[in-house]
């Protein structure tokens, strides 16, 4: 017999929820949204020092350096620093929002609920999502380009179809990741432990490849491309708070992945263990590559598959190809189709499972590629750079989404305690329907960096936009919170 109210138990610091009729029932569950039991929380610290490898080591990571040199008028040395700290501060978010998914084995979306309502936690994961999804266009377009060169490398007549047999990749890329995401946890988990050692052999491999074709000392002492005599401050902090933006999604929605993990120890020590460096390394190898491609292939190139694309030996760039789509492939499953995929189930679990939530998430990252397909394919001509979006969105998006990195951190850890109702955050009758004091608190300082846009006296605003965002978003909360009387969901919560 089913029993009718939902029971939660503690074993070692982590909850788990035995869902009753009231759970089970309710429009706000699915399977794959349930906490996840203590025995499924099987994720190591090796596990996900590997996932963060293995999301760290791809192309985008790989260009970070030439951006910052580029658009953010920083010297080689400067950028690694920003790209070093600006990992290091992201960090805290990481750590920290990642607790309630350990804790209680809920997803992102699930520990919205608390913060901006039970319907209302659809705004903030739709945000997400959408990034999300723009982002698996961007890595699905590079995965492709791999495919692409993998068979022109293997088959000679390949290489003659051109943009067309670039579009054939994407397909094939795009297939392979919704593919890996649809089998679920334990096969991201894999595909992240056996990629992060072949990844890390790539980047000492190129490495080894690069350095006799470029001096250090030469390299850092390019000048910086800015005004000359312009102070550092301002150039490093807008580079720094763009690097920040790179991982601002994942901080969002950690708890994704950390609701597999054993023990609040293995997933910090598994973020300390597999972010900062890794990033600041592959970013360095970046510089580096870009640096001697030149005196390597005759001209400059800022992407590896571009760059490997010019070698001459068809069997390494086979193999270096497939090594690359293994990359692509681990980042953009876990970074890109999990968050958008536990978000749209979010809307109406019931209807949404994650087959085909996953399905969605795929179909809006095409249509969001559709004008870059349709280039490749020679059905339009433009001018419109795929880097430049890129490197415009990392200073963009960070702004949104800083604010509701602050009102998560807040609301769990000052406002709530570390004290959730589990059960309550499935059913429509402990948490509102919508919590205006996380909108509030989210909209005031988005507000204020659109308005900072056409003012130059606030610029700042903008260009600090994840700091200032974060910390403004999480002190309205707060004030707002203990200004009215607190829900008794708070007072009972186990």
């Amino acid at each position: 017999m089913q029993q009718i109210r939902s029971q939660v138990t503690e074993r070692d610091g982590l909850f788990e929820l035995e869902a009753g009729s009231d759970v089970l029932d309710s429009p706000r569950y699915n399977h794959d949204m349930a906490p996840t039991k203590v025995r499924e929380r099987t994720w190591n610290k090796w596990h996900i020092t590997a996932l963060w490898v293995g999301m760290s080591i791809c192309v985008p990571t790989y260009t970070l350096g030439g951006v910052l040199t580029a658009y953010f008028g920083l010297s080689v040395g400067e950028a690694l620093l920003a790209i070093l700290f600006a990992n290091v501060i992201v960090l805290i978010p990481l750590t920290l929002n990642a607790f309630p998914g350990t804790k209680y084995g809920i997803p992102f979306p699930v520990l919205l609920r608390s913060s901006f309502g039970i319907l209302g936690s659809n705004v903030p994961c739709l945000i997400r999502a959408l990034v999300a999804c723009g982002w698996f266009g961007i890595q699905t377009m590079f995965g492709g380009l791999a495919i692409h060169l993998f068979l022109g490398s293997v088959f000679e007549g390949w290489k003659s179809l051109g943009g067309t047999g670039e579009v054939i990749g994407f397909m094939v890329f795009w297939a392979l990741n919704l593919w890996v995401v649809i089998r679920g946890a334990e096969s991201i988990k894999w595909l992240e432990t056996l990629s992060a050692p072949l990844l890390v052999a790539v980047g000492i491999g190129l490495l080894v490849w690069a350095m006799p074709n470029v001096s250090m000392t030469e390299l850092l002492a390019i000048p910086p491309k800015r005004p000359e005599g312009a102070s550092v401050v301002s150039y490093f902090a807008a580079g720094l708070t763009a690097m920040v933006g790179f991982w601002a999604t994942l901080s969002l929605n950690i708890p994704d992945f950390s609701r597999y993990a054993k023990s609040q120890k293995d997933q910090i020590l598994g973020q300390i263990f597999g972010l900062p460096l890794t990033m600041f390394l592959f970013a360095a190898l970046g510089v580096v590559m870009t640096a001697a491609s030149v005196k390597l292939v005759g001209v400059t190139v800022s992407d590896p598959v571009t760059l490997i694309g010019h070698i001459q030996s068809p069997v390494w760039v086979a193999v270096a190809m497939a090594l690359i789509i293994v990359a692509t492939l681990s980042t953009n499953t876990a970074a890109n189709i999990v968050s958008p995929t536990n978000d749209f189930q979010n809307i109406a679990p019931k209807v949404i499972n994650r087959t085909k939530a996953v399905l969605l998430t795929g179909l809006v990252g095409l249509v969001l590629m559709g004008h870059e397909l349709l280039k490749k394919l020679g059905l339009i001509v433009s001018d419109i750079s795929l880097e430049t979006v890129y490197s415009n969105w990392l200073l963009g998006y960070s702004s949104l989404l800083g604010p509701i990195a602050g009102i998560m951190v807040v609301d769990y850890f000052l406002i709530k305690k570390q004290r959730l109702d589990l059960a309550g955050l499935y059913r429509d009758d402990v948490y509102p329907a919508w919590n205006w004091a996380g909108f509030l608190a989210f909209g005031v300082p988005v507000a204020l960096t659109l308005l900072s846009l056409g003012s130059d006296a606030f610029s700042w605003f903008y260009s600090y936009g994840w700091f200032t965002g974060s910390a403004l978003g999480g002190i309205i909360y707060y004030g707002l919170c203990v200004m009215r009387a607190q829900p008794s969901a708070v007072k009972t919560a186990v």
